[in-house]
């Protein structure tokens, strides 16, 4: 059912809701919410402090039975907005990071052009310090804002936080506002730069397709891997490539080189066009996609020894 429900603050409760993600398959949310103030957020977790923020859905899987825990969308105004002095960028959780980034290039503010191409609201991309490589969002933040699970405010200083590849350690706080620290530069080169960025993600990424971007981190290797160059004449003739323990390497490159590219279960597929996306068709389910990834991982892990970890975060149900 669609019904509604209003609390004490005005805040609406919607059962049975949509949860829309980048992949267009999944679940729904028992409960969904939608708060416009902060005191409406702390509503929210008080009602369930285990509740769940959806972002822009770019980087997320829901399982088919759905989730039970309160889902909230910070789409409101108080959460999308931003402000701009001097060098010092001030954005709402909910804002859409890569309208902010051409916001930011027109404006001549260097430090987050290099994160052109990845989909994503301000919040959603700091916990998981969304990057690529050209750089991360991490490099750029001053402070965090948000609230705990009680619902008390928390300002966080960038030196606080520890951040690492994909990492932030904020996963249990519901983060409100971020401090940019940027730089300013000429905005004809700094429009170069973002051109350069998006036009490499457009020829190496299926962006027209349903996917949620890369699927797992790019693993550390905790020993030597040796692996057959697949293209001598372009590695000065050497048959064999050195990877050493301690570096980190392409979870795409792995992933094909298994011979994984176009491996299908239902109706998801891993991309022929990039190792590391998996999409997904009209008639694909989120089950299609959790199979194929376990597959993937299991290809990998048997070819070189590799474990693969997701990047894409999957909500299940837990109750």
């Amino acid at each position: 059912m669609n019904a509604l429900e209003a609390t004490r603050t005005s805040l609406e409760i919607a059962f049975d809701a949509p949860i829309p993600t980048w992949f267009g398959i999944g679940g729904r949310a028992d409960r969904l919410a939608r708060p416009g103030t902060l005191e409406q957020l702390g509503e929210c977790l008080r009602l369930d402090p285990n509740l769940r923020v959806l972002g822009d859905g770019a980087n997320l899987l829901v399982d088919d039975d759905g989730v039970s825990e309160l889902v909230v969308v910070l789409e409101a105004p108080t959460f999308r907005g931003w402000t701009i002095d001097g060098a010092t960028l001030r954005a709402g959780a909910g804002a859409n990071l890569p309208k902010l980034i051409n916001e930011c290039v027109k404006r001549g503010l260097a430090g987050l052009e290099s994160l052109g191409g990845i989909p994503a609201s301000v919040g959603g991309a700091v916990i998981m310090n969304a990057g690529g490589a050209f750089g991360q969002i991490a490099d750029a933040i001053a402070r965090v804002h948000a609230l705990d699970r009680a619902g008390r405010a928390v300002a966080l200083d960038r030196a606080r936080i520890a951040f690492d590849y994909r990492h932030s350690g904020l996963g249990n706080l519901i983060i409100t506002e971020v401090e940019f620290e940027l730089t300013r530069a000429d905005p004809a080169a700094l429009r170069e730069r973002h051109l350069e960025v998006m036009a490499y993600k457009k020829k190496s990424q299926p962006m027209a397709e349903k996917s949620a971007g890369c699927v797992f981190k790019n693993p550390t290797l905790t020993e030597d891997l040796t692996l057959e160059s697949p293209e001598p004449a372009q590695t000065a003739g050497k048959p064999y490539e050195v990877h050493r323990a301690g570096s980190r390497v392409s979870a795409g490159m792995l992933i094909d080189r298994a011979g994984l590219k176009g491996l299908r279960v239902g109706g998801a597929s891993v991309s022929p066009r990039h190792a590391n996306f998996i999409v997904t068709g009209a008639d694909a389910k989120a089950r299609d996609v959790i199979e194929l990834m376990d597959r993937v991982a299991l290809g990998v892990f048997a070819r070189f020894g590799v474990t693969l970890h997701p990047e894409v975060v999957i909500w299940r149900r837990t109750k």
